[in-house]
Formats: C-alpha cells, structure tokens, sequence
C-alpha cells in the first residue's frame, strides 16, 4: 500500500499503527498479533519508508473478530471461515450457523465430559473423606485400582 492510497478522502492520513499499538486496541500482546500474522489470519501489514509494519483500524477490527472467535472456541481453520464469509458479499448466514452449530456440539460434549469427571472426582474424594479405604483412593483411582 503506497502512502497515498492510505490518504483518506478528507485529506488526513489514518492513524499509522506499531504491532504494540494494534495489540493494545485488540487487548492482547504482541505475540498474539504475529502469530496471527504466521498463520495468515491476520494479513501482513504494509510497510513504512523507515520498513516499519504500518498497521491500521482494519487490522484492529480483524484481529478483535479473530480474538472473538477465539474465546467462543473456534480453531484457526474456522476463524479463516468465517473471516471468509465475513469478507464475502454475500455473507453467508446458513455456512455461519453450521460452523457455530458445530462448535456448539463440541461445547455441549465438553461440558457432558467435565460433568463426568466432576461425578468421578466427587466420588472418589468422598471415599477419602470417609476414610473407608486403606492408602490413598485417590492414589489408587489414579492408578486404576479401584
């Protein structure tokens, strides 16, 4: 991107962002910023006379989209997916809900398995409250000797 084609409409030139700055507005840290660059999530930004990355409020909003997806579980594959159907004129809302769908399951058969180790954890700490068992029932769950 040539500087004047980063000049806007108005004249004034758009704020001019370091790596630590877009990491800041993102509310992550830097590395976050270049491992999304590695990946190719985030594009590689242009670069200033002095060979600065130059990064604007399009890289913030894309990275804040990434971190998003991020948080509700979605891997990398899918948040390219996604930033694909986003970027598309046609924003397909139907390829969306299937990947969240899909996501979701995931979410629900998470929480089904830490439901199971919670039961499993619970029953074994009572037998170690009770005193029931000689040694460590913990000890002897972990080992598999129940």
């Amino acid at each position: 991107m040539t500087a004047s084609s980063r000049d806007r409409a108005d004249g004034a030139r758009p704020a001019a962002l370091r790596r630590g700055e877009l990491a800041r507005l993102a509310g992550c840290n830097a590395e976050t910023v270049r491992h999304y660059e590695k990946v190719r999530l985030l594009p590689a930004p242009p670069r200033d006379a002095a060979n600065w990355r130059v990064y604007d409020q399009g890289h913030v909003a894309r990275l804040r989209f990434i971190l998003r997806a991020r948080v509700l579980g979605f891997a990398l594959d899918e948040i390219a997916e996604l930033l694909a159907l986003s970027e598309s004129g046609g924003r397909s809302c139907a390829e969306a809900a299937r990947l969240a769908s899909r996501r979701l399951e995931d979410v629900r058969a998470r929480i089904a398995d830490l439901r199971r180790m919670e039961a499993a954890l619970a029953d074994t700490l009572a037998l170690c409250a009770e005193g029931e068992a000689r040694g460590c029932p913990i000890i002897d769950a972990l080992r598999g000797q129940d």
